[in-house]
């Protein structure tokens, strides 16, 4: 008996397929450690039966999330340096107030209680900063991205304008 009378007739899902295709290529990509040329994605498509247009298509998606992967790490960086920031800020302050309250008495006594809520309010403020599945986090990242992005078009209208002053 040959090994394909033994074998029945499997069939999959599209989410199965593109997951085994995942890891396949994964794999591959990992055993030969090499990236795949925009020809050989071309030529991939073709064998999976994908038109160049759905191709085409499909990469400008990935672009445009890649963007939004990049625009997240920026900001996810930007929140940790002022989170930073903020922490160097309560130390400041609870380390001058602790001075103070040794130089006046040689111990350290009302200085604790600045000290305690400044602790408070640092793990509330590290909780909500570094929880990125909130409706919260979204909103302040809209903000950012809106920010940037008026930032980014004023500086071109700024460059464009100097542009033709020098022109």
């Amino acid at each position: 008996m040959a090994p394909s009378d033994n074998q029945y007739i499997r069939s999959y899902t599209q989410e199965d397929i593109q997951q085994i295709l995942q890891l396949a290529i994964a794999r591959q990509a990992n055993d030969q450690e090499k990236e795949f040329t925009y020809q050989q994605l071309l030529e991939i498509a073709s064998e999976l039966q994908i038109s160049p247009d759905s191709l085409k298509q499909a990469e400008s998606d990935w672009i445009v999330q890649q963007g939004e992967v990049q625009q997240r790490l920026a900001f996810d960086h930007y929140r940790q340096k002022r989170f930073r920031q903020r922490i160097g800020n309560y130390a400041i302050v609870n380390g001058f107030l602790l001075l103070v309250d040794f130089v006046g008495g040689w111990t350290i006594s009302w200085a604790l209680y600045p000290l305690l809520f400044s602790v408070l309010a640092i793990g509330l403020e590290g909780w909500n900063k570094f929880n990125k599945n909130t409706e919260e986090y979204e909103l302040e990242f809209q903000r950012w991205s809106r920010k940037h992005l008026l930032k980014k078009s004023f500086n071109n209208l700024v460059n464009k304008f100097i542009k033709i002053v020098n022109g």
